[in-house]
This record gives structure tokens, C-alpha cells and sequence, in this order.
């Protein structure tokens, strides 16, 4: 994992948020990890170390790599096969990252729901 400063987290969890807002009734959750989910399917998350993580179907996971020269998301040693790593140069630029949140969501959408999880009680 890549160390990061608060300065550039800050800075990369404003520009995912901005992003976030390109897609009507979606929102961002989690406290310690920002993430997107629909129906229980995690859609998108920001890591600790600041990069953006998105899930995309195969075929344009497959381009995406290819097109943006990135690899497949990695976090505690285990490669997240549906996850693509957003380079920080495209994170900086919403209007040419919307076309891929927006794919990220369809393909929530299309995953079969995952039932919720019971609280502690």
C-alpha cells in the first residue's frame, strides 16, 4: 500500500465525491472506507492509500486497463478481479471518469442482491 498524505487523501475523497454526485440517488457510505454499493454489491470504493477502486463487467473492465495502462485492484495481498484501479491523473478528471462510474453502477444493478446483514442485538 502507498503512504499518502491527509492533504492528498482529502484531496482525492473531494474529487471521488464529486464524482459520486455525476449519478442521480447514488451516495457515498462508509466512515473509515468511502464506498458506493447498490443491493448490497460494492460498486466503487476509495482505499486508504487515496486510489480509487471501481468495479467494472468484463469487457470494459478488460479496455479500461488496456486504455489507462492500470492494473486490477490489490488490497491486503489479494487481487480484487472485478476491481480496476483508477490512475490519480484520471481521478482529477470527473468528466472523462463518469462514463465508467456510470458503467461501475449499471453493473451493480445487474448483480444479484445480496441479502442485508443482521445487527448485533
Amino acid at each position: 500500500m502507498t503512504e499518502i498524505t491527509a492533504e492528498a487523501y482529502s484531496r482525492n475523497l473531494a474529487l471521488y465525491e464529486k464524482l459520486v454526485a455525476t449519478q442521480p440517488g447514488m451516495t457515498r457510505k462508509g466512515a473509515t472506507v468511502p464506498y458506493t454499493s447498490l443491493n448490497g454489491n460494492m460498486t466503487s470504493y476509495l482505499a486508504k492509500s487515496g486510489e480509487l477502486a471501481l468495479r467494472l463487467p468484463e469487457g470494459p473492465r478488460e479496455a479500461f486497463l488496456k486504455n489507462y495502462r492500470t492494473k486490477l485492484c490489490e488490497q491486503y495481498g489479494m487481487v480484487q478481479k472485478e476491481y480496476v484501479m483508477v490512475p490519480e491523473a484520471l481521478l482529477r478528471k470527473t468528466q472523462e471518469l463518469k462514463p465508467f462510474f456510470a458503467l461501475s453502477v449499471a453493473y451493480g444493478k445487474s448483480l444479484k442482491p445480496k441479502p442485508a446483514k443482521k445487527g448485533k442485538g
